[in-house]
């Protein structure tokens, strides 16, 4: 295999993917209400939470500390965290009550009515994260969810599905970290800029 055929093949699959992308009104339209939703929560005391598995997982942690850290702008934190990061807390729940359960228990103990779950799975059919969202939804929490083309189960949960249209992991990961830093900046800028 040229290693030269498969490095420039992968690139030119993740500028397709942005190309696509950038022609899909629709997409584009979710994006601006997912940041707007956000804006919102914050405006009303409330904040976001994130959630995904493996490196769905990372992203919930990277998006989470743009939002809560800060992004462009040097202003005031806001609340803003991944439901993993607290490991005790995972793998008591797991131990108890099983692994799909450890998401939907972090919501119940730490959010409330208002507050925006950014569900993050690239198949849409993650249990954890699927049990996470019912519950959110079951609390009064605002839903969205960055998934792959079709969604998932979690599609007909969201209040706004951003669903990368491709079926190829890494590159349906690749833009859910995009689509999530439009979302920090936009969020940023409409509170802070």
């Amino acid at each position: 295999m040229d290693h030269n055929i498969l490095i420039r093949g992968r690139i030119q699959d993740s500028i397709n993917l942005k190309e696509t992308i950038l022609k899909d009104t629709m997409l584009i339209q979710h994006i601006q209400e997912a940041a707007g939703m956000i804006v919102r929560a914050y405006q009303s005391g409330n904040k976001t939470l994130f959630c995904g598995n493996g490196g769905s997982a990372a992203d919930a942690q990277h998006l989470a500390a743009e939002l809560s850290g800060k992004f462009y702008l040097d202003r005031p934190p806001i609340h803003a965290e991944a439901c993993h990061v607290n490991s005790s807390f995972i793998t008591a729940v797991s131990n108890d009550y099983g692994f799909n359960q450890t998401y939907s228990r972090y919501i119940q103990a730490v959010g409330k009515r208002g507050d925006v779950l950014v569900a993050i799975s690239t198949s849409g059919n993650s249990e954890n994260v699927f049990q996470a969202i019912c519950r959110a939804r079951e609390m009064g929490f605002l839903c969205i969810v960055l998934s792959g083309a079709s969604g998932g189960m979690m599609a007909d949960k969201a209040d706004v599905l951003l669903n990368v249209p491709s079926d190829d992991t890494p590159r349906v990961q690749e833009m859910h970290i995009l689509i999530g830093h439009i979302i920090c900046e936009l969020v940023e800028n409409e509170l802070f800029g």
